[in-house]
């Protein structure tokens, strides 16, 4: 067996870290449909993350390239059209293929799109291991300038 395909099923720990194999999902769409999506996603799972839930991302918006072709609800267009404010949201789940489905199933009835595009790949994700790093100078607890709120 390629022993890159093995380190993905079974993951590995150094002392600070494991990494564990996890499916990660990806769609994109409007950034206004995302809170919508995720209000939905969050009733079926919690998305948890070391000692935190509700755990997602959302990139930057950017423009979106198509043309709609025959058959597609709008009917077919010559032109390739730029849709603004696009974003891609993605979240990880241990390996379960009900759950997945599930969340397929959610992100596609609650899309705007009639064809949302999402996208499943295998990762390792990261877990810390329970080290007290609390007086670490580089977490965002102990830095000045950060998101945090005082």
């Amino acid at each position: 067996m390629n022993p890159a395909l093995a380190l993905f099923e079974s993951g590995f720990s150094i002392p600070s870290i494991s990494m564990t194999p996890y499916w990660r999902v990806r769609f994109n769409g409007p950034i206004d449909d995302l809170d919508r999506i995720f209000d939905e996603l969050i009733k079926v799972h919690d998305f948890p993350y070391g000692k935190t839930d509700r755990n997602a991302s959302v990139s930057a918006a950017g423009l979106e390239y198509y043309r709609p072709m025959a058959d597609t609800p709008t009917g077919a267009e010559t032109e390739t059209r730029k849709r603004p404010d696009i974003v891609e949201m993605s979240f990880s789940i241990q390996p379960n293929e009900a759950l997945l489905k599930s969340l397929i199933e959610i992100i596609y009835q609650f899309h705007s799109y009639y064809e949302p595009p999402i996208t499943v790949e295998p990762i390792l994700r990261s877990s810390t291991r329970g080290l007290d790093d609390s007086k670490n100078p580089h977490r965002w607890w102990n830095k000045a300038g950060d998101w945090k709120k005082d």
